[in-house]
């Protein structure tokens, strides 16, 4: 029997990292597709309470990366970080899975999440990257299809964990439904767990330089010992509302400096490169404001101002829970995401490719657009029921937005930031989106309706006129990234020409 390993290539070794971050997201976004509702129905927490723990939990997720980054490439390994990361996320989603109302257990819970997110992503990304490494046109395209790969996850997660949810209670009461779909979410890590372990030889190739030593287990007992610091300190940073706002600046702080450090220090080819990363990052920050809004206000908009009721010319075609509109997100990316890489590939052999600059300021114009269409969504309302047709066009300009400058991040930093920097500037990246996701709760409350306002006839005003106004805020945006244009062109042909 021929028992010999098929030939490790390019495709194989991305296949393996594009499965395992498939399998995180389905974990990932299936817990975001409840926790706002499970906040505001089954713990009682009121719209801003609920927005600002979720929003200072989301910028936690994406701070962790920068210490997970230095820690894959300096300590245990790019290839074993992700592993473990994926690993301790498997425990967390477990642990949401323990029936409780408990808020310090809820939030040392993902506190959990917290330290596997930030052990798993920015080292997943990064073995991307050392895939591609050299070839910008096939980084474009592989991280689009790594953007695509996300979604796969995530779109069967926000589908099945409400429906999973609702099942549950009715069929067994006692808000188990809420428990029972934060299981499935840890068994979709599992599940990814073994897929590494299947295919693990496809990356022997591939990694940082400590995967290329045997594991040192005192390194391992000081990260495991630093991650129950993290699980602690998170805890207290989402109970209190105060700690959280200062944590996320003074993350703010520490990034920025740490850039102006390497930029100063830097050869001249590489500080051209990392001031234009820079410059995408700070337009990034922009973006995932905007983005929040899907977990945020556009998921309790669907709460309480949506038809749940897909229609045509009358006829009923199917309804949806609340939650299970965010996986418009996913489905629209999944769609275009295919179309992109080929026009990307395509530019890229013709010589027409549009730059990343070119490509973010695109993506905030359409933004706009998605933001317009919620925003009149209210002309067409009946007793203060949006049609679910609205949520569909508006989150596909808004899904084509996010392509174009959140599917590129990655890329532009692989593209601009020297390797030896690479985990780390991974890292610095998600702590940008972090404090944007954060400074995204604090724009979704000005969308906070009180307790005491049940009408949708009261409450569609306040949501439409916050889009209306995020919608603008967008065009801005779009101003700004073209006015960078001629900056961005100098600092990449400084850059290029040192390479």
């Amino acid at each position: 029997m021929n028992t010999q390993i098929p030939p490790t290539t390019q495709t194989r070794s991305f296949a393996t990292v594009a499965l395992i971050e498939l399998w995180e997201r389905f974990g990932y976004y299936g817990m975001q597709a409840l926790i706002v509702y499970f906040m505001v129905q089954r713990l009682g927490f009121d719209d801003s309470r609920a927005n600002m723990v979720w929003s200072a939990f989301a910028a936690l997720v994406y701070v962790s990366p920068a210490i997970g980054g230095w820690v894959g490439d300096k300590v245990l390994g790019t290839k074993r970080c992700m592993f473990l990361g994926a690993f301790i996320l498997s425990i967390g989603y477990a642990l949401m899975a323990v029936p409780s109302e408990n808020t310090w257990y809820i939030f040392s819970t993902l506190g959990v999440i917290v330290v596997g997110n930030g052990l798993f992503k920015p080292n997943a990304a990064n073995l991307v990257r050392k895939i591609y490494e050299g070839d910008d046109s096939k980084i474009d395209s592989a991280f689009t299809l790594y953007y695509m790969s996300v979604n796969v996850g995530s779109t069967v997660s926000m589908l099945a964990t409400p429906w999973i949810k609702d099942y549950v209670n009715e069929t067994y009461g006692n808000g188990l439904g809420w428990h029972a779909a934060f299981a499935v979410c840890s068994a979709g890590l599992i599940i990814g767990l073994f897929n590494v372990l299947l295919m693990r030889h496809t990356l022997s190739h591939i990694g940082s330089q400590p995967d290329e030593k045997p594991l040192r287990i005192m390194r391992l007992l000081m990260v495991l010992t630093g991650g129950l610091v993290i699980i602690a300190s998170s805890a207290v940073i989402l109970q209190y509302q105060s700690v959280a706002r200062a944590f996320v600046y003074l993350a703010g702080i520490v990034v920025l400096s740490i850039f102006a450090h390497l930029i100063r220090k830097s050869a001249v080819s590489e500080r051209a490169g990392l001031i234009a990363a820079l410059v995408l990052i700070l337009q990034t920050v922009f973006f995932f404001i905007f983005y929040q809004q899907m977990s945020t206000s556009l998921s309790l908009f669907a709460l309480r101002n949506v038809d749940l009721d897909f229609q045509v010319m009358g006829t009923h075609l199917w309804t949806w829970s609340p939650a299970q509109f965010q996986a418009l997100n996913p489905i629209w990316i999944m769609l275009l995401s295919p179309l992109l890489a080929w026009v990307y590939s395509r530019a890229g052999r013709t010589g027409k490719d549009l730059s990343i600059a070119g490509k973010f300021a695109l993506g905030f114009a359409i933004v706009a657009i998605g933001f317009f269409v919620y925003g009149v969504a209210g002309q067409f309302a009946v007793a203060g029921k949006t049609s679910s047709w609205i949520m569909i066009f508006g989150y596909g300009f808004y899904s084509l937005g996010e392509l174009l400058v959140s599917g590129l991040g990655l890329a532009m930093m692989a593209r601009y930031v020297p390797e030896r920097m690479g985990g780390f500037m991974m890292g610095a990246y998600f702590v940008a989106s972090g404090i944007s996701q954060y400074l995204g709760g604090i724009v979704a409350n000005f969308a906070s309706v009180p307790r005491d306002i049940v009408d949708p006839m009261q409450t569609l005003p306040i949501y439409t006129n916050l889009f209306t106004k995020l919608g603008f805020a967008a065009i801005v945006c779009t101003l700004i990234a073209l006015a960078a244009l001629p900056l961005m062109r100098r600092l990449t042909a400084t850059h290029q020409s040192h390479n």
